[in-house]
């Protein structure tokens, strides 16, 4: 769990717990091994050119590396990837849809994951499939974010 940027105060801690939930939830064999990082959109720039050809920041990338079906010792973790998240561009993003930008680093988390474990949404039928487990993962996973100054405590 590495943080590599500056512009938004992240807690690893609960978005590296998130991910473990959700690994467990989509059942991935254990050992296995997950990434989670978050960048600047300098370098989430960068990542996404190098990886998807596109020369501009994006809010999370998902960078695999074991489907599961290397050969590997019982003892071996699966290497499953990397999820790669740019907390300014979720910020702005959040803020566009009216959104707590603790609520979309958790919605990144989740999609990033699932990209790993081999959800997409390259058309509707598969997006709609990836859409329903991520709001199914985040309503049985998720810890809500502490109440901002803009919401009132129940």
């Amino acid at each position: 769990m590495t943080d590599h940027q500056q512009e938004l105060r992240v807690d690893k801690n609960r978005w590296a717990g998130l991910l473990r939930r959700v690994m467990v939830e989509e059942q991935i064999s254990i050992p296995w091994e997950v990434g989670l990082s978050f960048v600047s959109a300098g370098e989430m720039a960068a990542l996404n050119a190098a990886h998807r050809g596109m020369d501009r920041p994006t809010d999370v990338l998902a960078l695999g590396t074991d489907d599961g079906r290397a050969p590997r010792a019982d003892d071996e973790p699966r290497l499953v990837g990397d999820v790669v998240i740019c907390p300014s561009v979720a910020a702005a993003n959040a803020s566009d849809r009216n959104k707590a930008v603790e609520d979309e680093l958790a919605l990144l988390v989740v999609h990033g994951a699932l990209h790993l474990v081999g959800y997409d949404h390259i058309d509707d039928t598969d997006a709609a499939r990836m859409q329903g487990r991520e709001q199914e993962l985040l309503a049985s996973v998720l810890v809500p974010s502490p109440p901002t100054a803009h919401q009132a405590v129940p």
